[in-house]
């Protein structure tokens, strides 16, 4: 994992809270909105804020969560035994609406050979039904723009949409940059509320089988001037975060103006580094 700066909170809470509706969104994303009475505290930031997602087993009659204090919640969590411990995955908030104590969560919806939904969270998301039982712990947000930066530059794949459209909703109205959006099919596109001064260029992937991240990667290694001032948000597949941030860096961009996060790892990159 990459060293990056987060505005992480000292002492993150969780929210318990239960799926109200779903609905596929888009070919590849389908989207969870949940509810719960204290889900209306949620501290929610903007831009890309993020969090811990924990979803009840399915052998399990109630969710059991880890208790804790501060921030120290992973080795309260890894102590539950394994066949009652949660699932836990990182996603970033979609949408949230505090009067209605509810919050969005998109699920990247991969499949295998065969056509079958891969991934614990995804299957669950696909599966889920209301009243179904889940928590969040909020993270706070990576997205860490410098206050004198000249310019924006946002790349990701499918699985960095909910954080590229957080972040665009959130910038300042005079913000100007660019954004390298990778999706899997053309019906992916969403609309995306982008201040006026910022391009946004779609890539999609098309080739079922190339590695996701990959060809956000080509255009951004199209770019060939990166202002020293600028600041970069590149996540998505490990190799799209680590050569993405390795790219701008050689077009003169300081690496403390560079966010960049692997939020998963191709099993093919996964096996090449292992060998």
């Amino acid at each position: 994992m990459a060293k990056i700066r987060r505005l992480t909170p000292q002492q993150p809470e969780m929210f318990r809270a239960r799926v109200v509706r779903t609905e596929r969104v888009s070919p590849s994303m389908h989207r969870v909105t949940v509810a719960g009475p204290g889900l209306g505290g949620f501290p929610w930031l903007g831009y890309d804020h993020w969090f811990r997602l924990f979803l009840q087993l399915p052998h399990q009659r109630e969710l059991r969560l880890p208790e804790f204090t501060g921030a120290q919640w992973y080795q309260p969590y890894l102590a539950i035994p394994e066949e009652q411990r949660p699932h836990c995955a990182n996603y970033s908030v979609a949408g949230f609406r505090r009067e209605a104590a509810e919050l969005d969560i998109d699920f990247v919806v991969h499949r295998g050979p065969t056509g079958e939904i891969e991934g614990r969270a995804a299957i669950w998301a696909c599966n889920a039904r209301p009243g179904d039982a889940l928590a969040v712990l909020d993270q706070g947000v990576l997205f860490d723009c410098p206050h004198d930066a000249s310019e924006v530059t946002v790349v990701a794949d499918e699985t960095g949409l909910p954080a590229t459209a957080g972040i665009l909703r959130s910038l300042p109205g005079d913000t100007v940059g660019r954004v390298i959006q990778e999706i899997p099919t053309e019906a992916d596109r969403r609309a995306l509320d982008a201040p006026p001064g910022v391009a946004v260029s779609w890539v999609v992937r098309r080739d079922s089988s190339s590695v996701p991240g990959a060809a956000a990667l080509r255009e951004l290694q199209r770019l060939t001037r990166a202002a020293a001032t600028g600041y970069a948000f590149v996540v998505g597949e490990s190799s799209l975060a680590t050569e993405g941030r390795r790219h701008l860096h050689r077009l003169g961009l300081p690496k403390e103006r560079i966010t960049f996060s692997g939020f998963w790892k191709h099993e093919g990159h996964a096996k090449a580094a292992a060998a």
